[in-house]
């Protein structure tokens, strides 16, 4: 299944505001349970990096 695209280039990088943007962008692809697992693994990473590398599985870049 394709990833659904999400503008995060150029954003504030606080990783909750990411991590918010992508979450919509999953909702409105109809993908709500994929948003919660993203956003729960993501708040449970405790690293930015990792934490970036978890939404970067869910949504594509751009």
């Amino acid at each position: 299944m394709e990833k659904p695209r999400c503008s995060l280039v150029g954003q504030n990088g606080n990783i909750f505001n990411l991590m918010g943007i992508a979450a919509k962008t999953l909702k409105e692809a109809g993908r709500e349970k994929e948003a919660d697992e993203m956003v729960k693994r993501t708040v449970e990473s405790k690293n930015y990096n990792k934490a970036l590398g978890i939404i970067m599985e869910y949504v594509e870049v751009e």
